[in-house]
């Protein structure tokens, strides 16, 4: 049988050859590809073991540095003050105090309370010796104070509360957290809108990988977000830079493999909760949710609830855009759209969601930066480091103990806030009036500082350094500026200071008495003459003169060549000495430091005027108190540094001269504000404003000025008063400073009741009559109704025709002189007495009003007199 063979024809041979040609061509991508994996690897393996050998070295050191942490003062309680049981519990809580019989017995100390009692067991790591006290209430305020032997106890103090972290080196704040202290709502909240699948995957999900990128492509993604986990987010924060690249995102994944196999998953969670970034708080930023709750809701960590929970958990995204306290609303949609996943993942009920959401935020009142004191800071930062003198003292975990009261900060952060609003408006008021007149001068908005002290211990209790931390870390509390008028009650301290020796003082006209309140100074324009031929022509305030006043006038009316004259005749180096040892280093012997031409701190001059409130003694403002280890064991104890300067009788008298400042003076802005509480203060103006006052348990000063030291054009009474009297109000209301009392006179000291018009002894014939204070013993004698009255008449007095009687002073008495107890010592080669002193030369006589300003010369009006002449400022003696 025939057999047909038949040939392939040219398209049988085509399809044999694309079919070998595709086999090729897959045996060529399967080579290539299996190089590609294998060049994979190699880079893979290469980088890993590179990159293992940089994450053991971070990781070999701790991850975060334990920085000190900075306490306030402890609380003192004392029978009287309103408090309550559960107020005072609170504060155990917050400084870390445990329930008596809950749980672990905390090492900081235990309480146990009802509505009648608190009973402080403090434990072996409290600041405070281990004495145990029980507090009883009635009538919500402490009836009784007793201690464990059952003595009743005066006063008992509670444990100090954390403030704050030092900053590390990047200026970022946290508070360590460990895992287990995270509320279980916590972890579910960041898990569920940042990493669903987080204990599931080894660090990269691959999964959520193709789900997100499936979402993305049908554009139904409920939730934004990315394929990052937790740990890739961590291994980015840690070990690479934002920048977003090929490299760095492989790179992620492979220190990702590295921490997955390093540590569990638990402890990756403890590490991204204290790393991740949730905010900006002025200059520093803010990582970890322990630091984020206290800066959001004043809250330990473990004390915050579902809504708060949701709230710091949405931060993560955006922690600026979503920034609480400029963008409420962003952050409230994020933290509803973080409880819609929590829904979404099981870990919530959709009613649990619905309640929280219905939770409005309550953030911490106010700016944190403020309750925080960051210019105290840094104050105690700088301290630290010179007295440890060692670098490393940040790391160690420190505790350090300060004397700030965070109530007291927190009122004077808002007295500032507020009142400095006033002085914007006042400034932007004075700028249109240039504008208006052709000056097209920039608008300088002024700095502030203020400083509160204890006038009895010398414990900084708060302090603002300017108007804002973020805008400039500048310390205007520290900042050296001309003192003004609030240097003027050392002049009138210093004479008072004569007094007690039984110096008398001599005035231009030969006459000599010793210096009281009612001594008669001469407020005319006067050329004074110093250190052989310099002159100082001060201008008193808007070139009104008053001549013939009082010393008590003087110092209401702040009049600045009365209070010279005042100085010339004690000796200008007599008030500089006793300024230097009341801390005012800068003072020297001219006549322009009798109205605060020399420089100093708000500080400083907080420290000056414990010389008035302290009976004398001056006591160096402190803030450091105890530096001790992480257990609490102490390294070292700082003692306030006292030094006696005034006789307790010269210092009240200056007081009850600063009294009348404020209840009739240039003061008396801080009594029209509603200030009641007994005070004593002075202004100052010169270029800057101030007021400096205290009451019988707070020192405060308050400083007003522009940087560039350009005229702010107002007075310490419009500028730096409002700001004195609107802190005090605010911290008489706190139980600690609200039992202000009146001044207390020392022995030696007398008050008397004077007649307005001739400033003796006031009788029924003299109903207009006001107190005075003086040294026993040179007080008035005679009384109003038999004083050797001006008898001229009015042709006469017009003329200066007659004999023109003494003018009222103390009487001279035939006491002993009273003996001073310790007063400061006059500057070597002067003397107490004027009258020792060489007169002005002839050649500069002091100029004497002219006839009308003798006739009409001034009225009444309290002001702050403290402009000076445009003249070459006085050359300082050599010391």
């Amino acid at each position: 049988m025939a057999v047909k063979i038949k040939f392939a024809g040219p398209g049988t041979r085509a399809a044999a050859g694309q079919f070998l040609s595709s086999r090729k061509f897959l045996l060529a991508l399967g080579a290539v590809a299996a190089a590609g994996c294998l060049l994979f690897a190699c880079v893979f393996g290469f980088y890993y073991a590179k990159y293992r050998h940089i994450v053991d070295q971070r990781l070999d050191k701790p991850l975060f540095a334990n920085t000190a942490k900075i306490y306030a003062a402890p609380t003192e309680l004392r029978p009287g003050q309103k408090y309550t049981a559960r107020y005072i519990a609170q504060q155990l809580r917050d400084a870390g105090y445990s329930i008596e019989g809950e749980g672990k017995a905390s090492a900081l100390g235990t309480y146990s309370a009802n509505e009648e009692s608190i009973t402080i067991h403090p434990g072996p790591q409290s600041f405070h010796a281990p004495d145990a006290a029980t507090v009883t209430f009635d009538r919500g305020a402490i009836s009784q104070i007793t201690g464990a032997n059952g003595q009743a106890l005066e006063a008992y103090e509670l444990e100090p509360l954390l403030v704050t972290d030092l900053s590390d080196q990047s200026r970022a704040k946290r508070r360590l957290v460990t895992y287990d202290e995270l509320p279980k709502t916590l972890v579910e909240a960041v898990t569920s809108i940042e990493d669903k699948r987080y204990f599931e995957h080894g660090g990269v999900d691959y999964y959520s990988i193709v789900a997100w990128t499936w979402h993305d492509l049908r554009g139904d993604r409920r939730f934004a977000g990315g394929a990052s986990t937790l740990t890739m987010q961590l291994a980015k924060m840690f070990f690479l830079s934002p920048e977003r690249t090929f490299k760095r995102k492989f790179l992620q994944i492979v220190i990702t493999f590295q921490l997955e196999h390093r540590f569990s998953k638990q402890k990756i969670f403890e590490i991204y909760a204290n790393q991740v970034p949730l905010g900006q708080r002025g200059s520093f930023s803010i990582n970890g949710f322990g630091e984020a709750a206290q800066a959001y809701f004043g809250k330990d960590v473990q004390q915050l609830s579902l809504p708060e929970c949701a709230l710091l958990a949405g931060l993560i995204q955006s922690p600026s855009r979503l920034n609480p306290y400029r963008h409420l609303e962003r952050a409230t949609n994020r933290r509803n759209v973080v409880l819609d996943a929590m829904v979404e993942t099981g870990d919530i009920t959709k009613e649990q969601a619905e309640a929280a959401k219905a939770t409005p935020v309550k953030l911490v009142p106010g700016a944190v930066d403020a309750g925080e004191a960051p210019y105290f800071v840094d104050l105690v930062r700088e301290q630290l480091a010179s007295r440890l003198g060692d670098n490393d003292y940040n790391q160690e975990g420190l505790r350090i103990y300060t004397s700030l009261d965070p109530e007291l900060q927190r009122a004077a952060s808002e007295a500032v806030a507020a009142e400095m609003k006033n002085v914007d408006e006042r400034v932007e008021k004075l700028h249109a009036r240039r504008v208006k007149a052709g000056d097209d001068t920039p608008i300088v908005y002024p700095q502030v500082a203020l400083i509160a002290l204890n006038p009895h211990t010398g414990e900084v209790l708060a302090l603002v350094g300017g108007r804002n931390y973020g805008a400039s870390q500048f310390n205007h509390a520290v900042s050296h500026r001309p003192t003004g008028s609030i240097f003027k009650p050392f002049v009138y301290a210093a004479a008072f200071n004569t007094s007690l020796a039984g110096a008398q003082l001599t005035n231009q006209d030969g006459a000599s008495a010793v210096f009281t309140p009612v001594t008669v100074l001469n407020d005319e324009q006067t050329t004074f003459t110093f250190a052989g031929n310099q002159t100082y022509s001060p201008k008193d305030f808007e070139g009104k003169y008053f001549g013939e006043v009082t010393a008590r006038e003087a110092l209401e009316r702040s009049l600045n060549n009365a209070t010279i004259s005042l100085a010339e005749m004690v000796g200008y180096n007599n008030v500089a000495s006793l300024a230097r040892d009341a801390g005012i280093t800068s003072a020297r012997g001219t006549p322009a430091m009798a109205i605060g031409a020399y420089d100093a701190t708000p500080l400083q001059m907080a420290g000056a005027y414990t010389v008035f409130a302290n009976g004398g003694v001056r006591i160096d403002p402190w803030m450091l108190s105890s530096v001790r280890t992480p257990n609490g064991d102490p390294i070292a104890d700082y003692t306030p540094v006292t030094k006696p300067v005034l006789d307790p009788r010269a210092a009240f008298l200056t007081t009850a001269l600063m009294e009348d400042v404020v209840n009739h003076g240039t003061g008396f802005k801080v009594r029209a504000m509603g200030f009641r509480a007994p005070a004593a203060g002075k202004t100052g103006t010169s270029h800057d404003a101030w007021f400096a006052g205290f009451t019988s348990n707070l020192i405060c000063v308050v400083w007003v000025g522009n940087d560039d030291y350009s005229d702010i054009k107002m007075e310490g009474a419009d500028a730096a008063a409002p700001i004195w009297a609107d802190f005090m109000k605010r911290a008489v209301e706190l139980p600690e400073y609200s039992d202000t009392k009146d001044f207390v006179p020392p022995q030696g000291v007398v008050q008397v009741s004077l007649d307005k018009t001739t400033n003796l002894l006031a009788d029924a014939s003299c109903p207009v009559d006001y107190t005075a204070t003086f040294l026993d013993g040179t007080q008035p004698t005679d009384t109003c109704d038999h004083s050797n009255g001006d008898q001229r008449n009015l042709f006469q007095r017009i003329f200066g025709l007659g004999e023109k009687p003494a003018s009222p002073g103390p009487v001279p008495t035939t006491q002993a002189a009273p003996q001073p107890v310790q007063p400061s010592m006059p500057a070597q080669g002067t003397t107490a007495t004027a009258q020792q002193q060489p007169p002005p030369p002839e050649a500069a006589p002091k100029k004497k009003p002219g006839f009308f300003k003798r006739l009409f010369g001034g009225g009444k009006k309290d002001e702050d007199g403290d402009q000076q002449t445009k003249q070459p400022a006085p050359q300082p003696e050599p010391q």
